[in-house]
């Protein structure tokens, strides 16, 4: 590593903002693992474009022009936008013969079309909006963009995610396991669903900067799916894929850094190889293991 490297402002806050993301999106993560819901992670990235885009046309047109790309000012349209969608799905699921997993994926379109029209039509508008043109960053995202605001914000949601989750660790690991046992319990699932899924989605749209719509759906289920090859227990389970995301996307950043490669892909890049090595070498679960047993 070259001297300096991180003595650099930018490059300290992408790989700060960038480890506390990959750390909070892999402990979140393995709920949606354990629960089968990994496309919840692929719908809400999609659907909070339109929350974006909309978030960004308003403060164009109550804010100063210079803050209308702040993470403070898109965060809540994006929450807002990627809760509706998951809400809508739950609404239709219950009230009609549609599967979740066709709900999940009739939303993900409505949403992401939506967000992509209104992103084009912002873009076109004439006079054009100062700083639309920033808005395709979230697509695939621009992690060298983050300031010290946008790093606030990812620390404040995510702490806040993270306590949510320890207090209410009880709750959500039977609801995780099995739905209808909690149900048994007398507990409330409608709302511990509802609070996994605000969780979720606080998550997933905290990490939008760095991978981008296209790509969340990796930092929120890889390091779940790899941390469960090595472990049966919930716990460990969780601690091991928060440690992975974080450090593949501290590393991501880093080799971005050096190689002036995006920074999404390669983070994406390596959480899939730290899957494929758990998938074969992890103990009792790994292919090199269970062969070996059948030997």
């Amino acid at each position: 590593m070259p001297d300096g490297l991180l003595s650099d402002y930018t490059v300290r806050t992408v790989v700060s903002g960038s480890a506390m993301i990959g750390a909070v999106s892999g402990s979140l993560g393995c709920f949606a693992y354990l629960r089968r819901q990994s496309l919840v992670g692929d719908v809400v990235s999609h659907a909070s474009l339109p929350g974006i885009v909309i978030a960004f046309w308003i403060a164009q047109a109550t804010v100063h022009q210079s803050s209308s790309l702040s993470m403070w000012v898109l965060m809540p349209g994006a929450i807002c936008a990627g809760l509706a969608a998951l809400l809508l799905t739950r609404l239709i699921t219950q009230r009609t013969h549609i599967k979740p997993d066709a709900g999940l994926g009739v939303m993900l379109a409505i949403f992401f079309g939506s967000g992509m029209m209104l992103l084009r039509w912002l873009q076109r508008a004439n006079p054009p909006l100062t700083g639309s043109s920033g808005l395709d960053d979230y697509l695939f995202g621009m992690a060298a963009a983050m300031t010290t605001s946008d790093l606030a914000m990812i620390g404040t949601l995510g702490t806040l995610a993270v306590l949510t989750m320890v207090l209410s660790w009880n709750r959500l690991k039977v609801f995780a396991f099995d739905a209808e046992y909690s149900a048994c319990l007398g507990m409330p699932v409608a709302r511990i669903e509802i609070l996994l899924l605000t969780l979720l989605v606080i998550g997933i749209v905290i990490g939008l900067q760095v991978v981008g719509v296209v790509l969340m759906i990796s930092l929120l289920v890889t390091p779940a799916a790899a941390a469960r090859q090595w472990t049966q227990h919930l716990g460990p389970m969780v601690c091991l894929a928060a440690l992975t995301g974080a450090i593949c996307s501290a590393a991501g950043a880093v080799i971005s850094a050096l190689t002036s490669l995006p920074t999404g892909p390669v983070i994406v890049v390596l959480l899939t190889s730290v899957f494929l090595l758990s998938l074969v070498l992890a103990p009792g679960r790994g292919l090199l293991f269970r062969r070996r047993s059948h030997v």
